[in-house]
């Protein structure tokens, strides 16, 4: 870790190589803003992957993958005379300091709740049409139900408490059992998504990312499978020639090493 000073020659010596690649070289010269877009989704999923292994280097690793991709854009939008690093860099600082008159400006804001609802208040002063309006459309469903209950909640359409959701919680569960079975599979598939949205807002009332933990659980269940099939391969076998009985088995012994 270096001084103010090191970090801008670092950022400085970055600009400039992504100044020279982008002369030079080949590929970089023919990336747009569309064929860098699913590239960049990548980097912040491995980013994501990196913070929820808890690995700090990884983490560095991907972080400047993400700021190179910012940079690169930032050349494009200076190539096209639209917007360059400068401008990027100046638009987030001034909606930053619009947004925190607590620090910048004399309003009282007591604690993380009210900065949240007077964050949202602000966007809304800002134009924004709905409170709604910032959630991006292709998140994926799950964390966009966090973030649709996380921006209603921030201007106090909200449940009192968790155990308030548990008892909706409860409700839909109801409601899907009733429809399982049954031969409308369109019903089905709104009660079980209902069920989904009810538990999203449950985890959100008990201070649990609905992804994060799902995604863990993800990790878990493929440590414990590749530790069944490891075992398998070590008597000869593959995974599909055990038994029920003995996968059950090797799960048990997997859950130990959790």
């Amino acid at each position: 870790m270096g001084s103010r000073k090191e970090q801008l020659q670092a950022l400085e010596r970055l600009l400039i190589i992504i100044d020279e690649l982008r002369e030079k070289c080949p590929w970089d010269r023919k990336q747009t803003f569309q064929t860098l877009r699913h590239l960049t989704i990548e980097e912040t999923y491995e980013l994501g992957d990196a913070i929820l292994d808890n690995d700090l280097e990884e983490i560095k690793n991907e972080l400047g993958d993400l700021l190179l991709h910012i940079l690169f854009y930032s050349k494009i939008g200076s190539e096209k005379n639209a917007f360059d690093i400068g401008d990027v860099a100046y638009q987030i600082s001034e909606k930053l300091i619009n947004r925190h008159p607590h620090v910048y400006n004399h309003t009282v804001l007591e604690n993380a709740d009210q900065v949240l609802k007077n964050w949202e208040e602000i966007k809304l002063k800002e134009g924004k049409k709905s409170v709604l309006e910032g959630v991006p459309k292709s998140l994926p469903a799950l964390v966009k139900a966090n973030r649709i209950q996380d921006k209603a909640s921030g201007v106090g359409f909200d449940w009192e408490n968790a155990e308030a959701v548990l008892d909706k919680l409860k409700e839909e569960l109801y409601e899907l059992k009733e429809e399982v079975g049954g031969v409308d599979k369109i019903k089905m598939e709104a009660e079980f998504g209902d069920v989904l949205f009810s538990l999203v807002n449950y985890a959100r009332l008990l201070k649990i990312n609905p992804e994060n933990a799902l995604e863990r659980t993800n990790k878990k269940f493929i440590k414990r499978f590749n530790f069944i099939e490891n075992k398998a391969r070590l008597t000869g076998r593959k995974i599909s020639d055990l038994s029920f009985e003995e996968m059950e088995f090797l799960w048990q012994q997997a859950k130990k090493y959790d």
